[in-house]
């Protein structure tokens, strides 16, 4: 069987844009502004808003690293707190490995739907719109990195 890659294009998503400079463990913030064409600025502030108030009202271990590290979106996002957020502008979330299953679903076009796509990889959310990779790099593994699931556009 041949792999199919998905093409790749870099996005920062708008983080240039909004003034950032330098390398950030931003992918939430960079694969949901991508996904739904909201402004970088915008999702960074709502995650760090989320992040911040997850703080205060939990009292979990991801709160308590919220309180030490920061609520900053830069430092990276859990999918306790981005999950929801995702769902709110129109996802729905589709798991493609259960315990124990092993990989099913590869970063490959044979694999994935159309449209507007949030990937779950190891470490990493990427975007991926009309079959088209978009982040600030190609997170494929030249078509064997598996995917976990996907948030997919309703």
């Amino acid at each position: 069987m041949i792999r199919q890659e998905l093409p790749f294009v870099f996005n920062d998503g708008g983080r240039a844009a909004a003034g950032y400079l330098g390398n950030a463990g931003d992918c939430v913030v960079r694969a949901i502004a991508i996904a739904t064409g909201l402004p970088y600025q915008q999702v960074y502030e709502d995650l760090g808003d989320a992040n911040a108030s997850y703080a205060q009202t939990r009292n979990d271990r991801l709160a308590k690293r919220l309180h030490a590290k920061g609520s900053s979106p830069r430092n990276g996002n859990h999918r306790k707190v981005f999950h929801d957020y995702i769902l709110s502008h129109g996802f729905t979330w589709v798991p493609t490995m259960q315990i124990g299953q092993g990989c099913q679903v590869h970063l490959r076009a044979s694999e994935l739907p159309k449209g507007v796509l949030i990937v779950k990889v190891s470490k990493h959310l990427s975007a991926i719109v009309n079959g088209v990779i978009q982040d600030t790099h190609n997170p494929s593994r030249g078509g064997t990195r598996c995917v976990y699931g996907y948030y997919i556009k309703r």
